[in-house]
């Protein structure tokens, strides 16, 4: 269904992306973001679903061709990922993008890692329309709420290990502080609960859950279709 495209970043810089797109022109769009393992199947698949449901997805190759397939290998990329210019830099940039190729609307999405950056992309990305945050968040004090302008939705597991939940309990008063447009949901599940492919990894602090993943997918496109279409 979908393609590797290239955009450009403000900065001028070129990326890689997997676009996917329904039939019919002018659709809203949607950036998605990848977990730590990179541009996989998995993410493309993701894109994939979003097409389907009437949105030009965007997938950002933020590890610049590389993918991983062992956690090790994963933690390695995202180590050395600059998270300020990935948000900034590249989920911007294939923000304008849509919007400079027929979207009147852009939102932002991403998951774990992906998630993290979701919540930086909310502050770093005025031209974003509305967020939806998956099981992760970025070090609270490179949050500054005030500048998040479009509403927000986020998913958590309340049993996560790499994010856990006492600290969306703070988030959550750092954006209800700055009186941000935002709804959080809470779900009996462990990290990565909608990828489902998180068995296969045989890791203990990952499980798909298709209960929660559904429940969670289900708000998400309501969310998208108030605030995109």
């Amino acid at each position: 269904m979908g393609k590797m495209i290239s955009f450009q970043r403000p900065d001028g810089q070129t990326v890689a992306g997997y676009l996917a797109e329904p039939p019919q022109g002018g659709a809203p769009g949607l950036v998605v973001i990848q977990e730590w393992w990179g541009l996989n199947d998995q993410i493309k698949g993701v894109a994939d679903r979003l097409a389907a449901a009437g949105y030009r997805a965007l997938v950002p190759d933020l590890y610049r061709g590389k993918v991983a397939l062992e956690a090790n290998e994963a933690e390695h990329l995202m180590t050395n990922l600059n998270f300020g210019d990935a948000a900034g830099q590249d989920v911007r940039g294939a923000v304008k993008h849509l919007k400079a190729s027929g979207s009147a609307k852009a939102g932002v999405t991403g998951f774990c890692m992906g998630g993290a950056l979701t919540v930086l992309s909310a502050v770093n990305v005025p031209e974003a329309d509305a967020c939806v945050i998956w099981y992760g968040y970025p070090p609270l004090e490179y949050v500054d709420a005030s500048k998040i302008k479009a509403p927000l939705m986020g998913h958590w597991a309340t049993e996560d290990v790499p994010f856990p939940i006492a600290k969306v309990d703070e988030l959550e008063q750092k954006l209800r502080s700055a009186k941000v447009n935002f709804e959080f949901h809470r779900y009996h599940a462990k990290h990565a609960f909608a990828n489902e492919t998180a068995d296969s990894k045989n890791l203990p602090i990952l499980k798909y859950d298709p209960a929660a993943a559904e429940l969670a997918w289900r708000r998400t496109m309501e969310f998208f279709a108030r605030h995109l279409k």
